[in-house]
């Protein structure tokens, strides 16, 4: 069984949080939430976005960045605007981590520049107003780009008509 690894860094708004929880409980991701966060995890917003799959869900909570580096060995990979690589031009290793910063600033720079090889990008649009993509849609590409890479295991590839057969 592979492990994947979505990490959330200071996350600050609530439905964001809740629609990654949901792709995790969905693809079998592990989420990782590390504070402070901008709001409560009882926060109704949160639990609205991911209602139905808060039993499926692996989460683990860290009060720092500190905290969660000191509990886990990586791989990391810092998806950043910032980024110089692009996010499909790498290989994910089973177990990898896929770091995400907060809504407003992303991730500290000091660890974007201590870690120049492991941070990726998503492309997008060159225009001054185009700023980033939303953090649960830049979640929800980075995590499918990795489970394509490995054959999406343990994922259920093919669907059924409710009323009709193929």
């Amino acid at each position: 069984m592979h492990t994947l690894n979505l990490v959330l860094v200071e996350p600050e708004i609530p439905q964001n949080t809740g629609n990654i929880a949901r792709t995790c409980a969905l693809t079998g991701a592990r989420l990782h939430l590390v504070g402070p966060m901008g709001f409560q995890i009882d926060d109704r917003k949160l639990k609205r976005a991911g209602l139905d799959y808060w039993h499926l869900l692996d989460i683990t909570y860290y009060r720092s960045l500190d905290e969660f580096f000191q509990k886990n060995d990586g791989p990391y990979f810092y998806f950043s605007t910032k980024a110089r690589h692009i996010h499909s031009d790498v290989s994910y290793p089973d177990g990898a981590y896929l770091v995400f910063g907060k809504e407003t600033a992303g991730l500290p720079e000091e660890l974007l520049k201590a870690n120049p090889d492991s941070c990726v990008r998503i492309p997008m649009r060159n225009h001054p107003d185009a700023r980033s993509l939303n953090l649960s849609n830049s979640a929800a590409i980075a995590a499918y780009e990795v489970l394509r890479q490995w054959g999406y295991p343990d994922l259920l590839c093919e669907g059924q008509l409710h009323h009709l057969h193929w």
